[in-house]
């Protein structure tokens, strides 16, 4: 999620991946797939940079297994099982 800040004023979480459009009128309008529009303090530039910064981060993470994440066990009649809570066998 994407934090951004109204024009008006506060804070708000915006999921990138309902991004039609941005435009700069000069203000910023960030237009969502459902035709929903939002004013923006951020630059057309900053938030373009905001979105690639979350995609990169989205790839880096899938790209670095985490020690923390239960690895999936191999059981012959279910399948691939994968504990949902760490330290489950």
């Amino acid at each position: 999620m994407l934090q951004l800040t109204r024009l008006s004023g506060p804070v708000f979480a915006l999921n990138p991946d309902l991004i039609e459009r941005a435009e700069a009128t000069p203000d910023t309008v960030v237009t969502l797939v459902n035709g929903s529009k939002y004013v923006i303090r951020e630059s057309l530039a900053e938030l373009t940079d905001l979105i690639r910064d979350y995609r990169a981060g989205i790839v880096a993470a899938a790209q670095s297994p985490s020690a923390d994440l239960p690895q999936p066990r191999r059981n012959p009649e279910l399948g691939t099982v994968v504990a949902l809570r760490p330290g489950e066998q």
